[in-house]
């Protein structure tokens, strides 16, 4: 899983397509992560497979004795000073770039999602305001008293839950002295990841009061599992659902489930902005800063340009030497186990892959452009339509939340008691009879003129191995639930296919091209075609896994395990070519050492993976500003720190 980028990009980037090929769509549904080197634990979640059912007031329905008071809230996030919280754990960020950290809503700012109107509520530093909001609850502080009461004499307290990775301890002490400032006692409790974040403990069954932990943006901002109201998870619906603040607004949650219901830009961003309108007036979770990463590279290389929600090898194509040298070297701290993307989703493997393969499109700074794809599919370029079908009891469907599958596993038709939507976007339980859903139609078109590294163009062929392959139970995949919500696919040319998806199926990433490709043509060391070959040895070919065929800018030429890998510019690249011949990437599983290379000339480039956060930045940064021919580039990653309110106790 990318450790760094969406752990959106830091991101498990499950999806059925490889990005060892071009045509590789990187959906990323990572939900919540630790993502430091201190981390203990990455949970994944998919769109919910369990069912999520809306009960009636139950468990969890009496008001948190403080969290349920608004101007409590609010008090709390106005006395918390977010740039004292960065700078306690990010000492070389300045001040301009811990602005650039802070977030209003649950969208980082950079996105195109986000929405920075007047009608947002922000809530600066600003202890006066929020000790005002504090009385106004009835907390007042008495003379020479350190906590706050009540008029019961009851002490204004709250138990803070987060997890015991000391960068976490060392903000959330911080943050325990600012209440402390403001009348409020905290009491903290690092708990051990396993418990915190585990599946019948911690979040999960809502047992916290104010609870730090992370989630990975991503470029596309999803969020209705998160914040929609029928995701609240309580005892009656078997705990299932990720709104651990138990935040029913109604405008809110109607917001976010209809920005993930259309495939319109233009309609997205307007629903967006009516949630982000509402989450940060209800401030029911304290955005408290995006992380930082630092990237570093030697001042000789141009056109270096690393990105929260993209590998900083997406553009390697573009490298170029100042010096005119011909000849790059870079340093990952960890080595990629197989370069077989199907089922090698390391943030390594993808850095490297981006060189080998490219993809179907790039994820640079929080948002889509087409790399492999001639343009981005859509609605308004008509090759993404949505039709209307009847569909009847045994007909092959997704259900209401888009999961082709029921719990075993099987793939799901219409029967009844399954909940669908309609398409006009209700959720309804289907009693008999006919209903009428939405079906999604999808062209992809590739660029004309994709060529393997080999010399041979692209063909029709090479996309139909991919999906026999790659949609095959035996090969493997992260994931099929892609593969599963396919209803059909039309080949129709070498560079172009459509794909039918399941009635109800509207995913708002439906635009990255679902199938991979792979060269149906290449001859094995054994002599036969990669196309005849089960799907059950591709793991093993050391024709996939270490010396694969591509159309990006670069040809892994040599590998040595444990030390090096080799790369040359691919004189059939679809783009052009490269200005830098070759690069040699070096296993230097010690950052300090890395560090040192790169200071001594012997290194070109550490990106984000390997250099971390930590004090290895602050020495770059003092090595740059010595005068040393570097650049260091320090930017919010897409992963972001925020503190949870659980408006309702058991």
């Amino acid at each position: 899983m990318r450790n760094h980028k969406n752990a959106m990009v830091a991101l498990a980037f499950l999806t059925i397509a490889s990005v060892l090929l071009a045509a590789c769509g990187t959906q990323v549904v990572t939900q919540i992560v630790e993502v430091t080197k201190e981390v203990e634990v990455v949970q994944t979640q998919l769109v919910e497979a369990t069912t999520v059912v809306e009960v009636e007031a139950a468990s969890f329905t009496k008001p948190h004795p403080l969290l349920g008071d608004i101007r409590v809230r609010q008090g709390i996030a106005y006395c918390t000073n977010r740039p004292q919280l960065i700078a306690s754990v990010y000492p070389f960020v300045d001040a301009e770039g811990q602005q650039k950290q802070l977030m209003d809503t649950n969208i980082p700012r950079a996105s195109w999602a986000a929405y920075d109107g007047p009608e947002i509520q922000k809530y600066p530093f600003d202890a006066t305001k929020g000790q005002a909001l504090f009385d106004e609850a009835g907390w007042t502080l008495a003379e020479g008293a350190t906590y706050r009461t009540n008029a019961d004499g009851d002490e204004m307290n709250l138990k803070f839950t987060t997890t015991t990775a000391a960068f976490r301890q060392t903000w959330a002490a911080v943050f325990e002295k600012q209440m402390a400032a403001c009348g409020l006692r905290i009491i903290r409790l690092h708990a051990p990841a396993s418990w915190w974040f585990g599946s019948t403990t911690g979040l999960r069954h809502r047992d916290f009061e104010l609870g730090a932990y992370a989630w990975v943006g991503e470029t596309d901002p999803k969020g209705q599992t998160l914040y929609a109201c029928n995701q609240i998870n309580v005892p009656e619906n078997g705990w299932a659902g990720q709104n651990y603040m138990g935040w029913c607004n109604q405008v809110a949650s109607d917001a976010i489930n209809a920005a993930n219901n259309t495939l319109v830009r233009e309609e997205r961003i307007a629903h967006y902005k009516t949630f982000q309108i509402e989450f940060a007036k209800d401030m029911v979770s304290l955005p408290v800063f995006q992380r930082a990463e630092g990237n570093a590279a030697s001042s000789n290389l141009v056109n270096f340009k690393p990105s929260a929600t993209e590998y900083y090898t997406w553009n390697s194509y573009e490298w170029e030497l100042a010096d005119g040298g011909d000849t790059l070297v870079l340093a990952l701290s960890q080595e990629p186990a197989s370069m077989y993307s199907l089922i090698e989703s390391a943030a390594v493997q993808r850095t490297v892959g981006w060189m080998i393969f490219d993809s179907s499109m790039s994820q640079y700074d929080w948002d889509f452009q087409p790399a492999a794809v001639a343009e981005l599919s859509s609605v308004e370029n008509g090759m993404i339509q949505i039709n209307e079908v009847e569909v009847k009891e045994g007909d092959p469907v997704v259900d209401y939340s888009g999961t082709p599958t029921d719990s075993e596993g099987n793939l799901l038709t219409l029967t009844s008691g399954l909940k669908v939507k309609t398409s006009s976007g209700e959720d309804v339980e289907f009693s008999g009879g006919t209903v009428k859903m939405n079906q999604l139609v999808a062209t992809y078109e590739f660029q004309p003129t994709l060529t393997w590294s080999d010399g041979e163009p692209v063909k029709k062929a090479d996309f139909e191995l991919a999906y026999k392959n790659d949609c095959d139970p035996a090969s493997g995949a992260v994931d099929y639930s892609t593969c599963q919500s396919i209803q059909s696919v039309d080949f129709t040319s070498d560079n172009e296919y459509t794909v039918t998806y399941k009635p109800g199926y509207m995913n708002s990433l439906s635009f990255i091209p679902p199938i991979a490709t792979y060269p149906s043509h290449q001859v094995l060391s054994d002599g036969r075609k990669l196309a005849d070959v089960p799907t059950t040895e591709w793991s093993g070919l050391k024709e996939i896994a270490e010396t694969p065929l591509g159309f990006g800018p670069y040809i892994l030429t040599n590998w040595e395990k444990g030390v090096k890998l080799e790369l040359t510019a691919n004189p059939f690249y679809w783009r052009g070519e490269n200005k830098v011949k070759n690069i040699t990437i070096l296993i230097v599983q010690d950052t300090q050492q890395a560090v040192a290379q790169l200071l001594s000339g012997d290194v070109d480039v550490i990106g984000s993976e390997t250099l971390g956060a930590g004090a290895e930045v602050q020495t770059v940064i003092d090595a740059q500003a010595a005068g040393d021919p570097i650049q260091v580039l320090i930017e919010p990653s897409a992963t972001w720190e925020h503190i949870d309110m659980n408006l309702f106790v058991p």
